[in-house]
C-alpha cells in the first residue's frame, strides 16, 4: 500500500477502529493483530528481554509481536531488501545513521512516530535526540536511549588540587599541569594507536567539543581544527610512552597511575568492582568500589571554538514503518517508550540512558527507574548505589549535547567514510610525534579529506 493510501485510511480510521488516549497510552479498540518488530539487540540475554516487553504488551492491548533479532551489520541492507519487497517490519529498533536514508527512501512512517512523541509529551524527551529526529513533517523516528563518551577522571585528586572537573580544553590543559607526575602518576592517558578505532572515537570527541566537523559547508574550520590538535598533542604528551589504545587507559585508571582517560559508560560496573574480567587494581580488593567513590564523569567538553560544548553520542531510535499495521505499531512504541522502557534500559543500562526522563506526572521517573536497574557481570549492583545522584544527574543530561559528525548537516555517510578510513589518526600522530606542525596537518587533513567522497 502506498503513503498516500495509507495515510487517508488513517484519516477514515472512524469506520475501522477508534484509537483513545487514556493516562499517556494509545489503547485501540480494533481487532488484536501481530505486528513484528525488528531488533539488533540479538544476544540471547537480551532477545529474552524484549520478549519478555512483548508479551507484556500483548497481555495488554492483545496484540502479538513477532520479535526478530536482525544483526546490526545486516540491518541497512535486509531493510532495503524488505522496503523493494513490500515486506517491511512493523516497528524497527535502529541506530542514529539510519534517521535521514531511511526518512528520504520513504521507510519510516514519519506522521506515525511523529504522533506517538507528541502523545507521549516532546518535553519529556532529551532535546538533541529530539533534533537529530526532526524532519519538516515532523520526528521521523523516537529516540529510545543513548550514550555518550565521557572524560573519566579522579575527582579526588581534583578536588585535593582545587581543580575544576575537566570538562572544557582549558580545565584539562591545567590538570595536566598539576596532576603530571610519572612515573607515579601519569595525567591522562590518551589514544594514539593509529591503526585503532578508539582513537579515532576519541579525536572526534574533542574535535566536536570544539564545534570542528570536516563534512560542514567549508570543509572544516582550520582554526578550530588546530586549535583541538594543540591539546590532543598535550594530553599525548601527559600520556604513558607506547602504542595506547582502550586497554592501556582502563589498565593504568584502573590502577591508579593515571588521572584522565576517555571512556564508553560501560566502563562503570567495572569500576565498582562487578566484573572479574576487568577488575579495578588500585587496592589488593578486586571487588572494591573504592575507586568508583573517587571518579568523576563529565559527557560535555567545550573548546574555545564551542563554548557550549559537545560530546560524542551514540543514540538508539525506534520507528514505525510505511508498510506497518499502524495503528497496532504505533501502541507497541508507545507501550516501549512507557509503561515497557524498563524492559529496554533494562537490556544494558551502563550504555542504554534513559532519553525519555520522564512524564507528566513525574519529569524524572525514568531515570530514577533506570538508576534502580542493576548492572554488572559477576556480581550486580544498581548505578544509584555506585554513585551519587548528582553523577547520575550529569551522565543522563550529557545527551542533551551529544552529537556526531554529518549530522547537521546531513552527511552521516561522507562523514562515515572518513572516520572509517582513519586518516586522522595517521595524520594527528605525525604532528603528535613532532613531525610535521598544526599547520601542516591542518593541510593534510584537508587534503586528505576532499579525496573522500
Amino acid at each position: 500500500m502506498d503513503v498516500l493510501s495509507k495515510n487517508w485510511l488513517r484519516m477514515l480510521g472512524g469506520l475501522a477502529l477508534s484509537t483513545t488516549l487514556v493516562s499517556g497510552a494509545l489503547i485501540s479498540a480494533a481487532q488484536a493483530d501481530e505486528i513484528t518488530f525488528w531488533t539488533p539487540e540479538e544476544q540471547p540475554e537480551r532477545l529474552a528481554i524484549q520478549e519478555e516487553m512483548a508479551a507484556a504488551f500483548t497481555a495488554k492491548t492483545g496484540h502479538t509481536v513477532k520479535v526478530v533479532p536482525v544483526s546490526e551489520k545486516d540491518l541497512g541492507t535486509r531493510m532495503t531488501a524488505a522496503f523493494a519487497g513490500g515486506e517491511l517490519p512493523d516497528v524497527v529498533y535502529h541506530s542514529i545513521q539510519y534517521i535521514l536514508p531511511w526518512t528520504e527512501a520513504g521507510i519510516l512512517d514519519v506522521d506515525a512516530n511523529n504522533e506517538v512523541v507528541e502523545a507521549l509529551g516532546s518535553n519529556t524527551f532529551a532535546e538533541r535526540a529530539l533534533e537529530i529526529a526532526k524532519t519538516d513533517s515532523g520526528y521521523a523516528t523516537v529516540p529510545v536511549d543513548g550514550w555518550t563518551q565521557m572524560v573519566v577522571y579522579r575527582k579526588d585528586l581534583f578536588e585535593e588540587k582545587g581543580l575544576a572537573p575537566p570538562s572544557s580544553f582549558d580545565a584539562i590543559s591545567k590538570a595536566i599541569d598539576a596532576l603530571h607526575n610519572p612515573p607515579e602518576m601519569y595525567a591522562f592517558t590518551g589514544a594514539t594507536k593509529i591503526d585503532e578505532t578508539y582513537m579515532m572515537q576519541v579525536l572526534e570527541h574533542m574535535l566536536l567539543a570544539n564545534g570542528y566537523s570536516p563534512v560542514d559547508a567549508n570543509g572544516g574550520d582550520d582554526a578550530k581544527l588546530k586549535e583541538t590538535l594543540e591539546i590532543y598533542k598535550k594530553i599525548a604528551k601527559a600520556s604513558p610512552p607506547g602504542e595506547l589504545y582502550w586497554k592501556q587507559s582502563r589498565e593504568l585508571y584502573f590502577a591508579g597511575k593515571t588521572a584522565m582517560i576517555v571512556w564508553s559508560p560501560f566502563i562503570m560496573d567495572e569500576l565498582a568492582g562487578l566484573r572479574d574480567s576487568a577488575p579495578p587494581t588500585i587496592n589488593d580488593d578486586p571487588t572494591s568500589r573504592e575507586l568508583a567513590s573517587k571518579t568523576g564523569f563529565v559527557t560535555q567538553v567545550s573548546g574555545p571554538g564551542n563554548p557550549g560544548g559537545a560530546g560524542w553520542a551514540d543514540i538508539r531510535y525506534m520507528g514505525v514503518t510505511n508498510d506497518a499495521d499502524t495503528d497496532a505499531a504505533i501502541e507497541f512504541v508507545n507501550f516501549a517508550m512507557d509503561e515497557g522502557y524498563g524492559y529496554i534500559l533494562s537490556i544494558a543500562p551502563e550504555g542504554k540512558f534513559p532519553v525519555r526522563r520522564g512524564d507528566a506526572s513525574d519529569p524524572t521517573k525514568f531515570v530514577k527507574e533506570w538508576a534502580a536497574l542493576p548492572v554488572g557481570v559477576d556480581r550486580k549492583a544498581p548505578l544509584a548505589e555506585l554513585y551519587a545522584q548528582d553523577v547520575i544527574d550529569d551522565i543522563v543530561a550529557g545527551l542533551s549535547r551529544g552529537d556526531r559528525w554529518g549530522l547537521q548537516e546531513g552527511q552521516l555517510s561522507k562523514a562515515s567514510k572518513i572516520v572509517s578510513s582513519l586518516v586522522f589518526n595517521r595524520i594527528v600522530r605525525q604532528y603528535i610525534d613532532d613531525e610535521i606542525s598544526a599547520d601542516e596537518a591542518a593541510a593534510a587533513i584537508r587534503a586528505e579529506v576532499a579525496k573522500i567522497d
